[in-house]
């Protein structure tokens, strides 16, 4: 039999492949707002990041995220998802083993 792949999804802050259920997906709804999907089953164009303040950081510098949803994103964004990354229970015990 064969056997089932689990879907891979590139980090913008590492820039490294990882399963699709470690990553956190940033959503921009249809209305232009940004959120933390931790379904992954939001509405919207989504962008990949592992749960690392290193990551979270990278992509701000590189402007990952505003080449992903290709616009603008404000700082205001950045720090809801700084706030939204520390407060994850996982994002602690991830950055440990990394």
């Amino acid at each position: 039999m064969k056997t089932k792949k689990s879907p891979e999804r590139l980090c913008l802050g590492c820039r490294e492949s990882h399963p699709k259920r470690e990553l956190l997906r940033i959503v921009r709804s249809p209305e232009g707002e940004y959120a933390v999907d931790l379904t992954g089953k939001k509405p919207g164009r989504g962008a990949y990041i592992c749960p690392k303040l290193s990551c979270l950081e990278a992509v701000r510098k590189n402007h990952g995220l505003e080449r992903s949803f290709r616009g603008q994103v404000a700082p205001e964004v950045y720090q809801s998802l700084a706030q939204a990354l520390a407060e994850l229970p996982q994002a602690g015990g991830t950055e440990a083993q990394r």
